[in-house]
């Protein structure tokens, strides 16, 4: 493997751990933050570190990234508005459900983004992928069912399903400014998106945590967001879309297994089910995408 590849493939190992430590560690600050001000704070982290980064790539002179422009505009504003909504669902969706779930739910993110791009953008879909599809939805639909015998769903899953609907969304607004400064985009994502979300946590009366969990909830965001998504860039260039992909698919796992070992939580069959199927369906997409 040449340097360039061996680069690429940390950056996305990197991307995958970072994003990873997201759920597990959202649901301890949760117990401090209410969660729309949670879902402000983790995008304010990534928009305000990014920031500092960029400020000292211009000073160094190092950056020969594209600017975004007008022409961007509207993907820009989708970007920002659906970056509001995602995560104060997910943070919605993991006080109400176990991390370990939340972690594994991720993964319908490409299903919406596949979905979304086959309906609107018009991109063809393989029947590896619909079967990757549906193997993905499937386990979703198991670990969303909180009585199995009565077939009512987890509310909590629900709202992390409802961000992935919004990051698939987001993902296929962000696909179109994929040539540009990818820490350009991380910081007007973070900084605007987490001060939309900052206006709705105040209009419902949240109040501010202490000290401590708001300087740990920025720096879970500075990693788990902004240090994340351009990474996950920067291995795209290196490796391409679909190996970048495949790196990353680890991410939801990863996250699961720290909050089994985080919350002490004991799988139920239910979980293990969905986590088998859940792991052929991203096996699938991955050799679908590659195909």
């Amino acid at each position: 493997m040449n340097p360039a590849k061996r680069r690429g493939v940390v950056f996305a190992i990197l991307a995958a751990a970072f994003y990873a430590l997201n759920s597990p560690l959202s649901k301890l600050l949760l117990q401090s933050i209410p969660p729309t001000m949670m879902a402000a704070f983790l995008y304010l982290g990534a928009g305000l570190g990014m920031a500092v980064l960029q400020a000292i790539q211009q000073k160094k002179g190092t950056v020969k990234e594209q600017k975004l422009t007008r022409k961007e505009l509207p993907y820009t504003l989708g970007m920002i508005f659906l970056d509001i909504a995602a995560p104060i669902f997910l943070m919605l969706g993991i006080t109400r459900t176990s991390a370990a779930s939340a972690s594994l739910l991720n993964n319908f993110e490409i299903v919406a983004t596949s979905l979304i791009a086959l309906l609107i953008f018009k991109e063809a879909i393989s029947k590896k992928l619909w079967l990757g599809i549906f193997l993905v939805t499937l386990s979703s639909i198991i670990l969303s069912l909180q009585d199995a015998e009565g077939l009512s769903f987890s509310a909590g899953s629900l709202f992390v399903l409802a961000a992935c609907v919004c990051w698939g969304f987001e993902n296929n607004c962000t696909r179109m400014l994929s040539s540009k400064n990818p820490v350009q985009i991380v910081v007007i994502k973070g900084i605007f998106s987490g001060l939309g979300s900052l206006i709705v946590s105040m209009l419902l009366g949240e109040s501010f945590p202490g000290v401590w969990p708001l300087l740990l909830a920025l720096l879970l965001g500075f990693v788990a967001y902004g240090l994340s998504i351009v990474f996950y860039i920067y291995a795209q260039r290196e490796l391409g879309a679909a190996k970048t992909s495949a790196y990353y698919a680890i991410a939801p796992f990863i996250g699961a297994a720290l909050s089994l070992v985080i919350f002490t939580e004991i799988p139920s069959l239910y979980f293990l089910i969905a986590l088998v199927i859940m792991i052929a369906g991203t096996w699938v997409v991955t050799i679908a995408d590659q195909a």
